[in-house]
């Protein structure tokens, strides 16, 4: 068996480790003996064929506003038709608010997204908090999937405060701020596209979701038969833990 992972803008959009999303997925796929293709789409690459998996990590302002046409023109049709296919799809922090309605920044300028996720993003007065610090959510999957007991932990780092309209939360906030610190939300899903503001990064610490991404992906260009086999996770469960006391 083999997938392809797009990656999209892998020098611009993935502070904050988000690379290791990446690392996670080709890693836990290589061990059971799955080949996974990263497609690198930086700036001036055409997504034009459906992929079976998309990355799309964080970047600050500056690195949003460069790829804003960018990422609507050369990037964004063949995404929307991958959303409504099942493709799965990561985005963090910057590419969480990229594929909702978009940002506004405090002084009135706005960023446009691609209202994938029906999510808005707005920045606070300059006296506002950041949210920022180790996080640890209750997660909220499709049709109640779920595996380990669906606890998932990062590490936010944001100023933009997120609301959603009629798609759901990625989960619930246990400890930390999630999308504004107010709703106790936690990201955003719509289908198998996810939009999260979990860095750290977040999947070398979650096993279990980065192995359900890979089945979902799997079992869509396979069929749903098909199962992984179990990984010794004890090294990712430890820095899990270490994560979750950290918050708490």
């Amino acid at each position: 068996m083999n997938l392809v992972l797009a990656w999209l803008y892998p020098d611009s959009m993935s502070i904050y480790g988000d690379r290791g999303n990446v690392i996670a997925l080709t890693r836990r796929a290589e061990w059971r003996g799955i080949a996974l293709e990263v497609w690198r789409l930086p700036k001036g690459a055409r997504l034009d064929q459906l992929p079976d998996l998309v990355m799309f990590g964080g970047g600050q302002d500056r690195e949003q506003r460069l790829i804003e046409r960018d990422f609507l023109e050369l990037k964004g049709e063949t995404l929307v038709r991958a959303v409504e296919e099942d493709v799965p799809v990561l985005a963090v922090c910057g590419g969480f608010q990229q594929l909702g309605h978009g940002y506004r920044d405090a002084d009135g300028s706005s960023i446009q997204g691609l209202g994938i996720l029906d999510a808005s993003t707005v920045a606070p007065s300059d006296k506002a908090r950041r949210c920022i610090g180790n996080i640890v959510v209750e997660a909220h999957l499709p049709d109640g999937d779920a595996t380990s007991g669906g606890v998932l932990v990062g590490f936010e780092n944001h100023g933009g405060r997120t609301r959603l309209g009629k798609c759901e939360p990625l989960g619930r906030v246990l400890k930390g701020f999630g999308n504004n610190g107010e709703d106790g939300q936690e990201g955003a899903r719509y289908r198998y596209c996810f939009g999260t503001y979990m860095h750290g990064s977040l999947l070398p610490k979650n096993p279990w979701f980065t192995d359900y991404l890979l089945l979902q992906a799997l079992r869509r260009k396979y069929g749903p038969e098909i199962t992984l086999e179990p990984l010794d996770d004890a090294l990712e469960l430890r820095a899990q833990s270490a994560a979750i006391a950290r918050a708490r």
